[in-house]
């Protein structure tokens, strides 16, 4: 009867315990139910606990030690309640809660690692976002002050032509303007969800934030509700050079058959350099023609004639400023055109390329187009080029080419010549019966002869 009160009496202590464990929140687990839980002897979680008559609960192994020793009467360190024998049972509904109050502690470290954990993880994405945004804030910037230097260029070209081609100058900044918006709105389409990924990041961190100051007041059976984190990539480099090509172009030259007149300078009056034409071109008598020959010429003998390739260069050659020129090519099948270092190899048989000190716009088999780069790079156009303009800045070391015919931008080189350089041709050998010459275009039109 004695031992089925003892049980009943700790069902009622462990229901108690537990109605005060609830919500089993850490304050409770390292408050109420471990002092409950602990014997007043080793001071430690009860180890085989058992309950003396008075309620009273030891390990089984402290009150053994206790009472070795005393003859008896045998007395609860507690109430000191005097007991006659030792005989003790082992209170195995305690021992079930010591055991869960030992698990819960082990999930208590775990939970505090998983927020930890998880706090870091957060810091380190808002880390990587805000530098992807700085990154993209950088990429604004750079449109913005590019643009800001094509539109002070743009004016610069438009300044001779104002009182005319203003309507023509709005177009073109109009232009620049769109393409700015254009290239702004790219980034802010990568920026708005970059940004409200780390809105989310930042709700999130000051969740787990919280979480971790109040630890002893959360809950301790899930993690708090995050935000999920999107995946954020970062943006390409703004590419200013592929931006600005068609603005650092000759923006005079694109309107010039509307107002020649008012071109200062207009396009230079090449003429080919007789002294530097392979025997088997053909130069006419005004020097605007070349056209390619079965039969070598007899030329006289001179240093800077090509005599491996089938070249000739212009008289004029360039080291400063900025300067255009147009080739009329006809429905040649082959060609090369550019410019060529004054130091070029000219008794040798050389690859056009820029590492060889040429740079040039190639044509093969009537249809195939290539920009002279090593290797040659494959370029693909909507139309065959009848006419070709060339337009070398010195000075930012650039050569560009365009269809005449509309202006179009074909090809430029970024890393232009270094030095004196001069106009480039080859008529090549086509083998075709009836072969067309390469003309160097005057404006206005003179008439040409054999």
């Amino acid at each position: 009867m004695e031992v089925t009160n003892q049980r009943r009496n700790t069902s009622f202590m462990c229901t108690d315990l537990l109605k005060e464990c609830q919500p089993f929140t850490m304050a409770s687990v390292e408050g109420n139910l471990r002092e409950e839980l602990t014997c007043v002897i080793c001071c430690d979680l009860f180890r085989e606990p058992v309950m003396l008559a008075c309620m009273h609960r030891f390990c089984r192994k402290c009150i053994s030690r206790y009472w070795r020793g005393t003859p008896g009467p045998f007395t609860c360190p507690q109430c000191r309640k005097q007991y006659n024998n030792t005989q003790l049972q082992t209170d195995y509904l305690v021992t079930a809660m010591v055991e869960k109050v030992k698990g819960s502690c082990s999930f208590v470290k775990n939970y505090e690692k998983q927020v930890k954990e998880a706090l870091e993880s957060h810091r380190q994405k808002r880390e990587d976002i805000i530098n992807i945004i700085h990154k993209d804030e950088d990429n604004m910037d750079a449109i913005k002050t590019v643009s800001a230097d094509l539109e002070a260029r743009v004016r610069g070209e438009f300044r001779a032509l104002r009182q005319i081609l203003q309507e023509e100058e709005d177009c073109a900044l109009g232009q620049l303007k769109r393409e700015q918006h254009e290239e702004l709105e790219k980034v802010r389409h990568h920026l708005e969800p970059t940004e409200k990924a780390l809105k989310d990041l930042e709700e999130n961190i000051k969740v787990l934030e919280n979480t971790n100051r109040t630890m002893e007041q959360s809950s301790l059976t899930q993690l708090p509700q995050l935000r999920p984190c999107v995946q954020v990539e970062l943006a390409p480099d703004f590419d200013a050079d592929a931006f600005s090509h068609k603005y650092i172009a000759p923006l005079q030259y694109i309107a010039w058959r509307k107002m020649f007149k008012s071109l200062k300078p207009g396009p230079s009056p090449l003429l080919f350099d007789i002294n530097t034409a392979h025997p088997n071109i053909i130069i006419s008598q005004n020097k605007t023609l070349a056209m390619e020959s079965d039969t070598p010429i007899l030329y006289k003998a001179h240093h800077k004639r090509f005599l491996q390739c089938v070249n000739v260069l212009a008289t004029q050659g360039f080291h400063t400023g900025r300067h255009y020129w147009e080739v009329e090519l006809g429905s040649k099948s082959k060609w090369d055109l550019g410019v060529a270092s004054e130091a070029v190899d000219r008794h040798a048989r050389v690859k056009l390329s820029p590492g060889n000190g040429y740079w040039t716009l190639r044509l093969r088999n009537k249809g195939e187009y290539f920009a002279g780069t090593q290797p040659w790079t494959r370029l693909q156009l909507s139309a065959p080029l009848h006419r070709v303009g060339v337009f070398l800045d010195c000075d930012d070391k650039r050569v560009s080419f365009y269809n005449a015919d509309d202006m179009g931008l074909i090809y430029s080189f970024t890393d232009g010549p270094r030095g004196k350089v001069y106009p480039f041709f080859s008529p090549c050998i086509s083998n075709s019966p009836k072969p067309e010459p390469i003309q160097l275009l005057h404006y206005p039109p003179v008439a040409f002869s054999g």
